[in-house]
């Protein structure tokens, strides 16, 4: 499951690194001939990752009638054998977006409205968590319940291996969180919480009548073609999967092992970026909620940059935002960007360098915020060289 992002870090670092200039025809043009290479800009910045000691990087871009894909540097440090592009990895937060999906469909099928509350809904919601007030599905979904973050309730101890061979269920999260106070002054404001998705996977659960993990294939994965996506435990030692590391004093520790996050509705699903950009493609084309469901979506109730399970981003091809779902863990940092059209999507992981968490160097996460601002900048530029001026 992700920590807390650094919203403004990021906003200012896209600001800075964005290239705009362009608008979408109304038609569907190929990238310009024009630019030999229009993707030479995020291969160079991939060059830095690896560089700086990342792992693996694999990148997806789609436009209409097209995709590029490409994989760099290596699936694990011990075998090093070659990253391809099919690779899978654990995508964390990203899970948000798919969750959030299966949440709008519950709206769509009248099973309950955005603004109704979930108090009474969902099982010890009220008795566990303490909520200062009514709180709505609409605030969940944008973090905007005020709820306290599960991750500030979990064992901060520098050996962090034990933590991870223990599963979070969403019963659990919300007993953690509930230790935490919840106050009223939070309800209304953006405040990132990892729970209000836990809570949301039980919201699924209850009103579906089915477990979380059956709702998610049945609801998400199946619909939108995402053949290589799933919310169970990995065995490390299959192929086709990239690891991740981070650093125990000093000592390397491989971390893809994702008991902690199974069946996790905050950051479980392990996927691969070409279903990163059919997920994406089918929110945004319109094939997983209605319209009405999905302008709802990209309408951010707060000053925020988040709307319903996405972030928001400046597009430098349209009038409107470009939307994205970010991951963060130890060892991975991904980021999944489409135009709200659903025409141009691109999607890249980055197995980040093994280093210490931020139990033992409170420096680390800044450094993750940093390379994840990095990976949204360079998919961003990419798409604006590929757009074409319009006449």
């Amino acid at each position: 499951m992700n920590t807390k992002n650094h919203v403004w870090r990021r906003a200012w670092l896209a600001v800075i690194l964005l290239v705009s200039g362009c608008t979408y025809y109304t038609d569907e043009p190929a990238p310009p001939s024009s630019s030999p290479s229009p993707f030479a800009p995020l291969e160079n910045q991939v060059q830095l990752f690896l560089d700086e000691g990342a792992v693996a990087a694999v990148v997806q871009i789609r436009w209409p009638g097209d995709e590029w894909s490409r994989a760099y540097g290596v699936r694990d440090l011990e075998s090093r054998t070659q990253a391809q592009p099919t690779d899978r990895v654990a995508v964390a937060s990203v899970t948000k977006t798919m969750t959030a999906i299966a949440v709008l469909k519950l709206v769509d099928d009248h099973l309950i409205g955005l603004d109704d509350p979930v108090n009474d809904v969902i099982p010890g919601f009220t008795s566990t968590l303490k909520p200062p007030g009514p709180i709505t599905v609409r605030q969940l979904l944008s973090h905007t319940s005020g709820m306290p973050e599960v991750n500030n309730a979990l064992p901060r101890e520098v050996d962090f291996r034990p933590a991870l061979t223990q599963t979070l269920t969403m019963e659990r999260g919300l007993q953690l969180a509930g230790t935490l106070p919840w106050a009223s002054d939070d309800v209304g404001s953006f405040k990132y919480s990892n729970t209000n998705y836990l809570a949301l996977g039980l919201l699924l659960q209850t009103l579906r009548h089915e477990p979380f993990v059956q709702i998610m294939q049945e609801e998400v994965f199946a619909p939108l073609g995402l053949k290589h996506t799933s919310l169970d435990r990995v065995d490390p030692h299959e192929a086709g999967l990239l690891h991740g590391y981070a650093t125990l004093r000093g000592e390397r520790v491989d971390t893809t092992d994702n008991t902690f996050a199974v069946g996790n509705p905050a950051g479980g699903a392990v996927s691969t970026m070409e279903d990163l950009n059919l997920l994406m493609a089918g929110i945004f084309q319109g094939r997983a909620v209605s319209s009405a469901t999905l302008q709802e979506m990209v309408t951010r109730p707060s000053f925020g940059p988040y709307g319903l399970g996405v972030w928001e981003h400046g597009d430098g091809c349209s009038a409107k935002a470009r939307l994205e779902g970010r991951g963060s863990f130890w060892g991975y940092q991904t980021v999944t960007v489409s135009s709200e059209d659903g025409r141009y999507q691109a999607a890249m992981t980055v197995t980040t360098p093994p280093m210490p968490t931020e139990f033992e160097d409170t420096s680390t996460q800044d450094k993750r915020d940093y390379l994840n601002g990095r990976i949204e900048s360079s998919l961003n530029e990419a798409l604006d060289h590929i757009c074409s001026p319009a006449n």
